[in-house]
């Protein structure tokens, strides 16, 4: 009888066996990267009016802000492609192999904004470049986290799966806080005429240093698979078994989306509009409250371990859906402190809520299709929800008059949560321990 030889993807090993240090470069290589990617991709929203007024010049600024926003926008709508292409390497391949070419596709597209000359100096050329850089920033982005999510879930112990999987939304709002403090250096470094004409592609072109040191650190880990053979076709099993899953993922996703997005990347431009706060000022302080997260988001982790998926996510999406018209209505009135409180409030709520989505998604799927049911799932909600949400909130504020319509709108998205996660399973779906029993040695 022939011997039968596991179908392990290259660059993994099939020990079962989680040492401390394991697990401790696991979640470097997982949280390091994340964090440097969200760095990259997240500084396009914060200098959302600069590049409006380089790259889409109007008479008037509303539709110069709409034209930026909708650039920021259409990285969001490549990130189901991203999603699907890298949840297809991650499931076929190896999960490092997804984070280690995601990068790359990160790192060269931040860089050329940084260095892409304006409409006056190249004329309609510059914004469809931009648009295209942007575009590929989607791509990388749509691989990046859930497959960094699966990848430190399924390498934690079973009861720790939620702390774990906390460590790669904890990487991406850090990277996302360290965009936010780079803006808000480079406000208060520079005069704010300086910032527009030249001042805010620093950043990006810094981010290529900051990318490739991510690449680094994940090269030299070593992940563990089971001895499955991995699905042929990881993206057609994907719709044709799992499509039900994919809708309820979508649905979970929809509060975060809109509600991230609304709180810590439109609020800068929202504030400075409807409350005359200086750009230094609300980056500043949406750095301070994303502090914030990084508290949230291992605690409902845990909590999650210790409570349950179900009960954490529906008290998460309820505090979201209340909190989020006094909350705004606070920030509107423009003083420092009422500002902090309202945006710090929604950080707890909204960083819990990233706690405890990547355990909660990844026990949802099984390991053959697990990277791309949740690639496609979370990408798609991103794409049609969270990154329409500066564009969109810009827009109900114009036609509305009503400065606070983006809290209904978030309002909304967070109830569409609330109802998704009182139908999650009351135990894991798929066991992730049962998966990686072949692997043990015999």
């Amino acid at each position: 009888m022939a011997a039968t030889v596991p179908l392990t993807p290259p660059g993994v090993i099939t020990q079962e066996f989680r040492t401390p240090r394991s697990i401790r470069r696991g979640v470097i290589a997982g949280v390091v990267g994340n964090m440097l990617e969200w760095y990259d991709f997240a500084l396009f929203g914060f200098f959302a009016r600069q590049i409006g007024e380089h790259f889409f010049p109007a008479h008037d600024p509303t539709a110069s802000l709409l034209a930026a926003f909708g650039t920021f926008a259409a990285g969001f709508l490549m990130r189901p492609v991203g999603g699907a292409l890298f949840g297809w390497v991650g499931d076929r391949y190896g999960r490092k192999q997804a984070l280690v070419w995601s990068v790359l596709a990160m790192a060269f597209p931040s860089f050329f904004i940084g260095l892409l000359p304006g409409a006056e100096r190249i004329g309609v050329v510059a914004p469809v470049l931009l648009v295209l850089f942007r575009m590929l920033q989607g791509v990388a982005v749509g691989g990046e986290y859930m497959a960094s999510a699966v990848f430190l879930v399924e390498g934690s112990e079973p009861g720790r799966r939620g702390l774990m999987g906390s460590w790669g939304p904890i990487g991406a709002s850090a990277g996302i806080l360290l965009g936010s403090a780079a803006g808000a250096l480079v406000n208060a470094v520079l005069p704010p005429e300086a910032v527009t004409a030249w001042g805010w592609r620093i950043p990006f072109i810094a981010g290529l240093a900051v990318a490739l040191g991510g690449l680094v650190i994940r090269r030299h880990y070593v992940e563990q698979v089971p001895h499955q053979a991995p699905a042929k076709s990881p993206i057609g099993e994907a719709f044709r078994a799992h499509w039900r899953t994919m809708l309820h993922l979508v649905g979970l996703v929809a509060g975060l989306s809109v509600g991230f997005y609304a709180a810590f990347v439109y609020s800068t431009t929202w504030l400075e509009q409807v409350a005359g706060v200086p750009a230094k000022t609300a980056l500043g302080l949406n750095s301070a409250a994303m502090l914030l997260t990084l508290v949230a988001t291992p605690t409902a982790g845990w909590a999650s371990d210790r409570f349950g998926r179900r009960p954490v996510m529906v008290l998460c999406a309820a505090a979201l859906a209340i909190l989020a018209y006094p909350c705004m209505a606070l920030m509107a009135k423009g003083h420092a402190l009422g500002i902090f409180i309202g945006q710090g409030a929604l950080a707890l709520a909204i960083g819990a809520m990233l706690g405890v989505l990547p355990a909660t998604m990844a026990e949802l799927a099984p390991w053959r299709v697990r990277c791309s049911v949740l690639s496609i799932a979370y990408n798609l909600a991103l794409a049609l929800l969270g990154g329409s949400t500066p564009m969109v909130a810009a827009w109900l504020v114009a036609r509305t008059g009503h400065p606070l319509a983006p809290a209904v709108y978030v309002t909304i998205a967070s109830a569409i949560t609330f109802v998704a996660a009182l139908f999650l399973p009351g135990f894991a779906r798929h066991s992730m321990t049962k998966e990686f029993q072949a692997a043990r040695p015999r």
